[in-house]
């Protein structure tokens, strides 16, 4: 099940919303973790005795292992913490990557083995999961008592198949006590409204076009350009929404989940992008990898392996493939060029020339990330450099002309210029009358969606691939 779909618009989420307010406080988070299962069971009812057994396993052993800290026994505890992590990254090991390591190792493949299908959502729950050990063992949180309640937080359902990464001291405090008010219901009713708008009317559009270019036999330069920033706007539009629907969902039910994203192209490096974009991912690869590696405390050498590490591991965690690598790899190489000498460079160039060398870097990144493999992706590549074929075409033109309208309201819709002019809007009128103007553009904007999703079955979430 998806934000985006009519079943959860029409009939999940306003039960789930009923029955919410009107159950006393104590059972609140009973209905949720009933409610986040049902939703993770309708798309995989098999794979949810996994998430379940998941749940059970971390829960016991850091009560177990905060239980030694306090007694002193560090030892003890060191254990669980390693049989807790060893669990959790051998589950999404296993089920992630297995197939990945039988392509790649032909003995392997004489044993008749399967690579299993792989769970939705395991890498951002497992990934939480891994962040409530630690901290935990650290002594930065405390560990959950009521199973409940920790089972609630690793499977909530606004955040569960794609983010934002919610880290368990964001919302430790809220497990228990929430503020309940049609203030937050009408916040979260309107965020979540913009993303879906954002995913159905915008997302899905350019998607269409991205999937237009990318079927095609013979590109041209244009064509390919074309399709890599229909992909570029396509992605951005697909996550950053679902972060947005999330992010209003939660408030929905008393939650204030992290930002996920901040208008990522509009940064003039790609070390201020890495800042804006998926900004759970990084938080929780600089908390949980950069810094206990060493960060850059321990000399230009280790800087450049522990980037290298995190940087290995964030295209890997995107997919079990080597375009994935690679594409981490290629961020590793600007990251560590800028950290040394390139963003010393870039100060002395115009704003303008910081924000076109960033979105080339990125556009051209995408490419690697949107392929199935290195193959299609070195053709798209050679298209894009004119490499044998014509700068533009009928198609391509075709497309272009089409689209133009889309792209432009695309490219402005991913700046923070909406913003701005809501801003003066909301000065420029009373309170009320700027909430009424609000919930009536959630209401054109939810139909809108509606009558969209009714009409086409065209509907695709980019990251249910990771």
């Amino acid at each position: 099940m998806v934000f985006s779909s009519l079943l959860f618009l029409t009939l999940f989420l306003p039960l789930t919303l009923i029955f919410y307010y009107l159950l006393p406080e104590r059972f609140k988070n009973v209905l949720l973790l009933a409610v986040s299962l049902v939703f993770y069971a309708w798309g995989e009812p098999t794979h949810i005795i996994l998430m379940l057994v998941t749940t059970v396993y971390i829960w016991f052993l850091t009560m177990m292992m905060e239980r030694y800290i306090h007694q002193g026994k560090i030892g003890i505890a060191r254990i669980l913490m390693v049989l807790s992590l060893i669990f959790s990254l051998g589950t999404l090991a296993y089920y992630k990557y297995f197939g990945f390591i039988l392509e790649n190792l032909p003995f392997l493949q004489k044993l008749a083995l399967e690579a299993p299908a792989l769970p939705i959502g395991i890498s951002f729950y497992t990934f939480q999961a891994l962040s409530y050990v630690i901290d935990v063992y650290r002594g930065d949180v405390k560990a959950q008592k009521s199973w409940v309640n920790f089972a609630m937080y690793i499977s909530f359902f606004p955040q569960l198949i794609a983010g934002p990464i919610v880290r368990y001291s964001d919302v430790q405090n809220q497990l228990k006590h929430r503020n309940h008010s049609v203030k937050n219901c009408y916040f979260g009713t309107i965020r979540f409204t913009m993303g879906l708008a954002k995913k159905v009317l915008l997302a899905n559009q350019i998607g269409r076009l991205w999937e237009q270019i990318s079927s095609m036999h013979q590109l041209s330069t244009m064509g390919a350009w074309l399709g890599a920033v229909a992909f570029a706007l396509q992605i951005y539009f697909d996550f950053s929404a679902y972060s947005d629907m999330a992010i209003g969902l939660g408030r929905m039910f008393g939650f204030h989940f992290p930002e996920n994203f901040r208008y990522p192209y509009e940064s003039k490096s790609i070390t201020e992008f890495w800042r804006r974009w998926h900004m759970t991912l990084g938080t929780w690869f600089r908390e949980y990898v950069y810094i206990p590696l060493g960060g850059n405390r321990k000399g230009k050498a280790r800087l450049v392996m522990n980037l290298f590490v995190v940087w290995a591991l964030t295209g890997l965690w995107h997919g079990a493939a080597w375009q994935f690598l690679f594409w981490g790899i290629y961020y590793f190489v600007f990251l560590t060029m800028e950290k040394f000498f390139l963003l010393r460079w870039m100060e002395k160039w115009p704003g303008v020339v910081q924000r076109i060398y960033t979105l080339l870097v990125v556009v051209v990144g995408w490419v690697m990330f949107a392929c199935p493999n290195f193959g299609t992706a070195w053709n798209f590549y050679k298209a894009m450099l004119g490499i044998g074929v014509p700068f533009a075409d009928q198609s391509a033109l075709f497309a272009l002309t089409g689209n133009a309208l889309l792209l432009v309201i695309l490219v402005l819709g991913a700046t923070e210029l909406p913003k701005r002019y809501a801003r003066r809007i909301r000065c420029a009128m009373k309170p009320a009358c700027f909430e009424w103007l609000s919930y009536g553009t959630a209401v054109i904007l939810l139909w809108g969606s509606i009558a969209f999703l009714v009409a086409d079955s065209y509907n695709p979430f980019l990251y249910f691939r990771f």
